[in-house]
């Protein structure tokens, strides 16, 4: 079992990293999947031998209210198509942090199994907005039934959309190592599929 992360340092840490990703040129971003109303772009990930996923679209709501249905409570378990179980395993002193464990459904035809992730998760003011953002950390025993996968900084941004009253735009970032032997084919066709489908689902969900 490893040791839970000092949230005063892991915080700062973490909106940093997420903010510097915010701030990537978009000649850097190579798209990966496009549909109507999402975009999902990819670049070559620092943290592990895959890729850093950008997604970007517009949803309606305030901030706050997106946000609450992103981040770790009541709302998500409930929406999320691709998340099987989700359980806050630790709450910390700091507002607004915790570690969660969740699980996730096998995709590709099961090509890609079920997996398990124990992240910190931390939200917090950006702008007009917030940004909810995360990283996996090593704690408590694996379930048998799960491979356990690890999420390198990944977060939300959810701002105010100036040009549409009521809407918001909402950017995130996404860089999961899902471990395993695994084709990097079907890891890229499966990440670019799950953040189209996020949105379609989060949308749904605010209706």
């Amino acid at each position: 079992m490893g040791s839970l992360p000092d949230t005063s340092v892991l915080t700062g840490q973490l909106e940093n990293t997420l903010i510097s990703y915010h701030s990537i040129g978009d000649c850097k971003w190579r798209v990966a999947k496009k549909s109507k109303d999402v975009t999902v772009w990819r670049k070559p990930s620092e943290e592990f031998n895959g890729f850093l996923y950008k997604t970007q679209g517009i949803v309606k709501g305030t901030p706050k209210r997106i946000v609450d249905y992103i981040r770790p409570g009541p709302f998500r378990l409930d929406w999320d198509s691709l998340m099987t179980s989700m359980d806050i395993v630790k709450t910390f002193d700091k507002r607004e942090c915790c570690v969660m464990r969740y699980t996730t459904a096998g995709q590709l035809w099961n090509i890609i199994a079920p997996r398990e992730f124990i992240d910190f998760s931390y939200t917090t003011d950006y702008q007009d907005g917030l940004l909810s953002c995360g990283i996996s950390v090593e704690h408590g025993e694996q379930q048998q039934s799960f491979v356990r996968g690890f999420n390198h900084p990944c977060g939300w941004f959810c701002v105010p959309d100036d040009t549409s009253p009521g809407q918001s735009l909402l950017t995130g970032y996404i860089q999961t190592d899902l471990r395993g032997m695994l084709p990097k084919s079907a890891v890229d066709t499966a990440m670019a599929s799950t953040l189209v489908n996020f949105f379609t689902d989060l949308r749904q969900a605010l209706m």
